[in-house]
């Protein structure tokens, strides 16, 4: 019998994170997708975030859909819960989940085909309410578990492996984030760790819904020539926008910056965001121009990477339809169900 459990090799004075804990602690079990996968990249990218934040291992919440990109779930924090869940299905799920326990981090992780498919409209309901998650979108314009269609993100004249040319234009999950209602979107590249790192930890300590799209090239069906989403493409095209680092409210906050080029933005657990306009007009939270931006990116063949977008004014899910704090599992079973004379007071208020 096979076994896919990665050992777990501990080396001398490797370093320690906040709870003691190393970076392997945070690792899963072993990767089956394909060798080169990008999607690997984006796990390692996850691991690192979650460590250097000093997250219980046991304390997340992780969720994804189906296809190559959910199977990204099992690759990190064994101790933590999650839920490969119905195709296109996770944002609902995640909704739930989050509705009964809000005092988890929570991260979803799908697909092209999971998320602009068949999960579209489950996306934009996620965005629309705000709900306070982590989105990762690994992207990589092909359905890869079922050898190589185009995915609704493939871009208009996209080569496949085999057979003719896409022949429809691609919907991107940038634009579409900016006209539904994520307060924070990103867009970045398995291939660029640094900066994937930083949105990621950015994303899971946002209010909100966090929508990072992932460009993450898949090596067996859309690496090739005249792809969009292969490694050389997005080498030749990375444009770096924002850049973002976050500063936990545990160490020191050094305003080591120039007036004009970095903008602090306090986060509702009081650290810090410092924002890095590596190009000099653009301004993060000015959401017309954001979308403008990224429609000229899309035009001129550019992969317009970093932190396009954030809005911290903007309640969540959680805010908006006033829930209880308290995870439901730890409220008294008297206040769960306080008996018939209140359901009958509740009735009585509707009609």
């Amino acid at each position: 019998m096979t076994s896919f459990v990665k050992p777990k090799i501990r080396r001398t004075n490797e370093p320690l994170n906040a709870l003691g804990l190393a970076r392997a602690d945070y690792e899963g079990a072993m990767s089956t997708l394909c060798a080169g996968c990008g999607h690997d990249s984006v796990t390692a990218a996850i691991v690192r975030a979650f460590y250097e934040l000093s997250i219980p291992t046991h304390r997340a919440l992780k969720i994804s859909g189906i296809g190559c990109s959910s199977k990204t779930t099992s690759y990190f924090m064994n101790d933590s819960h999650g839920a490969n869940t119905v195709h296109g299905r996770m944002p609902s799920f995640a909704t739930g989940a989050l509705s009964a326990n809000s005092d988890l981090p929570t991260i979803g992780i799908s697909g092209d085909g999971d998320s602009l498919s068949i999960g579209l409209g489950q996306m934009a309901h996620a965005m629309r309410r705000n709900v306070n998650m982590l989105y990762v979108i690994e992207n990589n314009g092909v359905y890869g578990l079922t050898k190589g269609q185009f995915s609704a993100s493939a871009d208009l004249g996209s080569l496949p492996k085999k057979g003719d040319p896409n022949e429809f234009p691609a919907i991107d999950p940038v634009a579409f984030a900016l006209s539904v209602g994520a307060t924070f979107v990103a867009r970045s590249f398995s291939g660029d760790r640094k900066q994937l790192v930083s949105l990621i930890k950015a994303g899971l300590k946002h209010k909100g819904c966090a929508v990072i799209d992932v460009i993450s090239p898949c090596g067996s069906c859309n690496d090739l020539k005249g792809s969009t989403k292969s490694y050389a493409h997005t080498y030749a095209f990375y444009s770096k926008a924002v850049h973002a680092d976050y500063i936990a409210p545990s160490e020191e906050i050094v305003a080591a910056y120039d007036e004009g080029e970095v903008m602090p933005i306090e986060l509702h657990d009081g650290g810090y965001l410092q924002l890095r306009k590596l190009e000099a007009d653009y301004d993060p939270t000015d959401r017309g121009a954001a979308f403008g931006r990224a429609i000229d990116s899309d035009r001129n063949s550019e992969i317009l990477t970093g932190l396009l977008y954030l809005d911290e004014t903007q309640p969540d899910l959680h805010q908006t339809q006033n829930m209880e704090d308290r995870p439901l599992n730890e409220i008294p079973y008297a206040e769960l169900n306080p008996g018939a004379e209140a359901l009958s007071a509740l009735q009585a208020e509707f009609r």
